[in-house]
């Protein structure tokens, strides 16, 4: 895992497209032509919150994480009140799922947090997509609550999780 770089927008935006295209397949309109944009990623790398998964030199998966909660999430019932980070933006490329590249990058967002001295992590995504869902709850992701976003039809799931800082001594 590395910090994305500018050189990497073409790639990223390629899984975006392609994500897209299979997430519209299963009536999935988390993601459209108006969001995610390339512009949303060139501030993600500006601010350093983007970072990618390589794997034999190909760029196979991303993930935003920063401390950016969206306003939707004032007023739900979240696990606690600690200073949190925010998984955002994650994607993998189609020919690339399967294989860990997904949970790499939820541990990564974790042992980030970590290192950041942050025990806790909140996340959404759409009600339908179920891969995600999935991957949050494998990853030990709470269920919070649903919420109205980005003026999509469908609710978002809220996810949270309590980190556990383990010390290696």
């Amino acid at each position: 895992m590395r910090k994305a770089v500018l050189r990497d927008i073409k790639d990223i935006m390629t899984i975006i497209t392609l994500t897209v295209t299979e997430m519209h397949a299963y009536h999935n309109y988390q993601w459209d032509d108006s969001y995610p944009l390339e512009k949303d990623f060139l501030a993600d790398i500006n601010e350093g919150e983007l970072y990618v998964s390589e794997h034999d030199g190909k760029l196979v998966g991303f993930v935003c994480v920063n401390k950016s909660e969206p306003v939707e999430y004032c007023g739900l019932d979240w696990s606690s009140s600690k200073d949190v980070m925010v998984i955002h933006r994650m994607a993998v490329h189609p020919k690339h799922r399967r294989k860990g590249v997904g949970r790499e990058l939820m541990t990564f967002a974790e042992d980030l947090a970590l290192k950041r001295n942050i025990e806790y992590l909140k996340t959404d995504t759409n009600s339908i997509n179920e891969k995600m869902k999935a991957l949050f709850l494998k990853s030990g992701y709470k269920f919070i609550a649903e919420m109205k976003f980005l003026g999509k039809e469908t609710p978002f799931y809220c996810y949270d999780k309590l980190l556990v800082k383990v010390n290696k001594n």
